[in-house]
């Protein structure tokens, strides 16, 4: 009766959004774009490879998914209730071993 259209999702994070809106021409780019570009320079880590690296080193850990890994990575946290407040509010119980790993691994990728 109804045809929906499905469309693959695809996760990333603020450096790799970085990467595809530097090779746009920004004089040329709409509103939306040009402000998403200013956001991910203030706020986005060089190192796209490393990044993702952690990404999935993350949720090899078994606690969390793709999309939440990059969110934490995105916002960086310092401390492990910073990181809790993430959890939290996906409702996951996260023991505190895995947190400190987590953190360490967040920590790496900034350094």
């Amino acid at each position: 009766m109804f045809n929906i259209k499905t469309k693959k999702i695809t996760v990333i994070s603020l450096s790799e959004v970085k990467d595809i809106l530097s090779k746009l021409d920004i004089t040329n780019a709409d509103q939306i774009q040009k402000r998403t570009y200013d956001y991910v320079i203030k706020f986005s880590t060089p190192d796209t490879r490393k990044l993702k690296k952690t990404s999935e080193k993350i949720v090899a850990l078994g606690y969390l998914n793709l999309e939440e890994a990059h969110q934490i990575l995105n916002v960086n946290p310092k401390t492990i209730p910073e990181l809790r407040v993430f959890t939290s509010g996906w409702k996951k119980l996260i023991p505190t071993e895995v947190m400190e790993q987590i953190l360490s691994l967040v920590v790496k990728a900034y350094e």
